[in-house]
């Protein structure tokens, strides 16, 4: 007991005395003994459980971290390991001393972490303290984390593979109602982001101890004028070539929202990406003739992880409003990720996966949202990747019946907006066919071979959305009647819409086999399937047809369907 007391009363004179040492007083973080003394004090209150000894020690680890912050512009010294041990003290023990932590915490990621973020040490720190203390984190401090959820992300870009795992654990806090959107373009933009940091520290050394978000208030940002320089010309501004007239027209405005709204350290909402500025196309391509550095490779493997996570939260936890405004800005970004070949893959099957289970849980989204995907169809043709967002949403549109049998307006809109994809398909089908010598054998080849997919899906959504809606039934008729007739020279196209026509004259199978598996009155219905439960007493009428498909002569089978009924 002795002993104790003389370590307590050392510790609190350690404290004490560091206020009237002039020079620790301006950089509390260069004597070491003050975090162990912090620390030390912590333990003796935990293991005392004293009011007493905590209302004691509590006004000097006070006015400690008061100085440590103030010092914080001056600190030649890393700070936030004192820092993180004095917050320690405050979630434990400020109910006691009236203390609230809130100020705290966000003084220390404002001030401190956005200097800091990139010391390994004060990093894998910062994440430990965050999971130490997650539950009381997200239950008294729910905004916190959703706040600065960029700067979180600056840490784990920067810091890589070696935090990846513990920071997994804690990224579920970085979710929240006002975060939920703008984390989302945050996640996907995560390789852009190294390249963004590496080429900061590249023009400005390390990036321990600078913030990089001040850099708009300072006037002389020799960082930023090189990053933009080296983005816009593709040379540094050291570099010196050019003439003066390239080097003044390249010149660019310190507040650069491209630049700024990449390395901002706090949620500020959903800010627009200028992907089609010439600053962001020449750092695109710089990073693509570049080696990528182990940091960049560490982020484009890590960064559909992260995606599963926030995709997996999104659909079990979030609510359908926030779910159903996320899918115009995935839609917009799927054409506009980071260009490296197997991470783009890896992202747009995220997000096109995410998008299907988005409709299959509420099929009235793609009611809601009929202006954007009528956009993303009218797109069809842009590029490969916006193909194949049209593909899948023309398959959603048939699926779910254009939102379902409550939508008949959009339903018919949508059916408008295939109709044309449709008719232009044929069109340039037909136009393509006498202009074979224009394009390559390789491009022409792939161009048929997307068109022809790309119709399979038009007209199989065309057929079903006018099984769903039967009013549209006449024009789906005339609609899958000019491809039947066109024989273009892709003969699954021409053959599947003659199938439907077929299949529309007989309204029992084609309900069966086109119908949604979810139908208004909310029973699940499989197409394509028998309930041979009810054999006995219903007449089956949705036999899958496409077993007899091709045959012709006696039947292939040797079985009777009365076989396999149940009897009573």
């Amino acid at each position: 007991m002795a002993d104790r007391d003389r370590d307590w009363d050392w510790h609190l004179r350690t404290l004490s005395s560091s206020a009237r040492d002039s020079n620790v007083a301006n950089d509390p973080a260069s004597d070491s003994s003050l975090l162990q003394s912090v620390k030390k004090l912590y333990e003796l209150c935990k293991a005392e459980n004293s009011e007493d000894l905590v209302a004691r020690v509590y006004p000097q680890i006070n006015k400690l971290f008061q100085r440590s912050v103030a010092s914080l512009s001056q600190s030649r010294t890393s700070i936030g390991l004192l820092l993180l041990a004095i917050l320690q003290f405050y979630l434990d023990f400020g109910e006691r001393v009236l203390h609230d932590a809130d100020p705290s915490l966000r003084t220390f990621f404002r001030s401190c972490l956005s200097r800091e973020f990139a010391d390994p040490v004060v990093a894998e720190a910062t994440i430990d303290f965050l999971n130490a203390n997650k539950k009381k984190l997200l239950t008294s401090f729910p905004t916190l984390l959703p706040q600065f959820f960029p700067l979180m992300l600056k840490l784990i870009a920067w810091n890589g593979e070696k935090l990846e795992k513990s920071f997994m654990k804690v990224f579920s806090g970085l979710m929240s109602p006002g975060s939920f959107l703008p984390l989302f373009p945050s996640l996907v933009d995560l390789p852009i982001l190294v390249v963004a940091l590496e080429k900061v520290e590249k023009s400005s050394g390390s990036l321990v101890g600078n913030s990089i978000a001040s850099m708009q208030k300072s006037t002389a940002p020799e960082m930023l004028l090189a990053l933009m320089d080296e983005a816009y010309t593709g040379s540094t501004i050291g570099d010196g070539g050019g003439d003066s007239e390239s080097e003044d027209s390249s010149t660019i405005d310190v507040a650069d929202p491209l630049f700024l709204d990449l390395l901002k350290d706090e949620n500020d909402g959903i800010a627009e990406r200028h992907w089609t500025s010439p600053g962001m196309a020449a750092a695109l391509q710089a990073a693509i003739n570049t080696p990528q550095s182990d940091r960049l490779k560490h982020i484009l493997r890590m960064a559909p992880q992260f995606l599963d996570v926030y995709f997996s939260i999104a659909l079990r936890d979030v609510n359908n409003s926030l779910v159903c405004a996320l899918i115009p800005l995935l839609m917009s970004r799927n054409a506009t990720i980071f260009p490296d070949k197997i991470y783009s893959y890896e992202v747009r099957k995220r997000l096109l996966e995410f998008m299907l289970a988005a409709f299959q849980r509420s099929p009235d989204f793609i009611a809601l949202l009929k202006k954007p995907i009528m956009d993303r169809l009218g797109e069809a043709y842009d590029s490969p990747e916006k193909t194949e967002l049209a593909l899948q949403l023309c398959w959603a549109i048939g699926e779910h019946g254009g939102g379902g049998g409550s939508h008949k307006d959009e339903a018919r809109e949508l059916f408008e907006g295939l109709e044309l994809l449709l008719y232009e398909n044929l069109a340039s089908s037909r136009l393509g066919l006498g202009q074979q010598s224009v394009f390559s054998s390789d491009s022409q080849t792939s161009r048929k071979s997307s068109q022809s997919r790309l119709l399979c899906f038009v007209v199989t959504a065309i057929a079903k959305l006018a099984t769903n809606h039967r009013e549209l039934l006449p024009r789906a008729r005339v609609s899958l009647g000019k491809v039947a007739r066109s024989r273009i020279s892709d003969v699954r196209v021409w053959r599947r819409a003659r199938d439907y026509l077929g299949l529309m004259t007989e309204p029992a199978i084609s309900l069966s086999v086109l119908g949604p598996s979810r139908p208004s009155h909310g029973q699940m219905q499989n197409p394509g399937t028998v309930k041979w439960s009810d054999g006995a007493t219903k007449m089956i009428a949705h036999v899958p047809f496409y077993i007899l498909g091709g045959q012709e002569g006696p039947p292939f089978h040797d079985f009777l369907f009365s076989d396999t009924l149940p009897r009573r």
